[in-house]
């Protein structure tokens, strides 16, 4: 068998309550929003470059306003580069967490399947004196593959 890298488990109460944590962590940001992904592809994005940009961009209407239009919301604009200020270091946690659950996830997952595949694989050798057939047939139908659809005369 492969190398085991994960030996753990996630006990009920303990599922349970990182849930109950993810679930505060959006009660705590009820103004999240969920964009389409047209909606994030035509958006102007805010990066590292454009935040000192931005930060400019606010003095300057701040100190300024007689050169915006009546209908510029200087107030409005300072509360979204508090709220986007606020939230960056929020993304970064979770971003790196995420990342760690998936990895996780991810290797665990295989780790299942190459045990599963060793299974698989010790059961077709000593299937005939074991009676396991039914079982290998059972396992073989992960690697069935349906035959090529006929392609009609042209």
């Amino acid at each position: 068998m492969p190398e085991n890298l994960i030996s753990a488990s996630l006990s009920q109460a303990d599922r349970e309550a990182v849930m109950a944590a993810i679930a505060t962590i959006r009660e705590k940001l009820p103004f999240l929003i969920d964009l389409t992904p047209d909606d994030r592809r035509t958006l102007p994005k805010m990066g590292d470059k454009s935040r000192a940009f931005v930060s400019k961009a606010l003095e300057v209407a701040a100190q300024n306003p007689d050169i915006l239009p009546r209908s510029f919301d200087v107030e409005e604009m300072r509360r979204d580069v508090q709220l986007f200020e606020a939230l960056y270091p929020v993304v970064q946690a979770l971003t790196q967490l995420h990342e760690l659950v998936e990895d996780t996830y991810m290797e665990v997952g295989s780790e299942a399947y190459a045990a599963a595949l060793s299974v698989y694989s010790y059961a077709k050798a000593g299937g005939k004196v074991s009676g396991l057939d039914s079982v290998i047939d059972d396992l073989a139908r992960r690697f069935s593959r349906k035959p090529p659809k006929a392609q009609p005369p042209v």
